[in-house]
């Protein structure tokens, strides 16, 4: 699928609301109606089949509720993650959908975080961030290493004891190299945990 067609189907305003919606659950057409209310049925029912058509919605289930059938919506499977398997048979329209899907992922639980009584995004540790790294093979070889051993002990920890669930998405992807060289070393934009935007003045 080329970007162009993939970013017409999945960032359509509508459309976007209809994934955060669904990426916190598995939702019927009902229950999307009742979750999107300023949306008109007949639109919200032209942009549900929509993605399911482009692969970005799947149909779990189908109910026959007093002679209509009614279908409940998920992302697709591999929203998240991908197993080795999978990762080398997937295609850039797979990916598509794939990536989507955990997009959509990450902007439910932050719309449910931002919904909070009270937010506090240095006393809650939130933050994000875009920083482009210069590696070569054998360095990004060892900033996965590097990072993995990090992160992998912490997966072991039980709940209790003081424990939050803190969620850690990662996204690495080669970055376009700049159209002009300049000597003035680039510095990444940020939202820190103080909730402070960072970058060149």
């Amino acid at each position: 699928m080329p970007s162009e067609r993939w970013a017409e189907l999945a960032l359509h305003p509508v459309r976007i609301r209809i994934l955060r919606a669904v990426a916190a659950a598995q939702l019927t057409t009902r229950d999307l109606v009742e979750l999107l209310p300023d949306i008109a049925q007949a639109t919200l029912y032209r942009h549900l089949a929509t993605l399911v058509k482009a692969g970005l919605l799947d149909v779990v289930e189908e109910r026959k509720i007093r002679g209509a059938v009614e279908r409940v919506y998920a992302l697709p499977a591999h929203g998240a993650t991908l197993d080795p398997a999978a990762l080398a048979t997937a295609t850039a329209e797979d990916h598509a959908r794939y990536f989507t899907a955990f997009v959509s992922s990450l902007l439910s639980e932050f719309s449910r975080y931002l919904a909070r009584e009270r937010i506090d995004f240095a006393a809650d540790g939130v933050g994000y961030h875009q920083l482009v790294l210069q590696l070569t093979d054998a360095e990004l070889g060892q900033f996965a290493a590097d990072l993995n051993a990090l992160v992998g002990p912490l997966l072991a920890n039980e709940p209790g004891g003081g424990r939050i669930p803190r969620l850690l998405a990662t996204i690495l992807m080669p970055a376009d190299q700049p159209a002009a060289t300049s000597d003035k070393t680039p510095t990444a934009e940020t939202v820190d945990n103080s909730g402070t935007t960072k970058g060149d003045d």
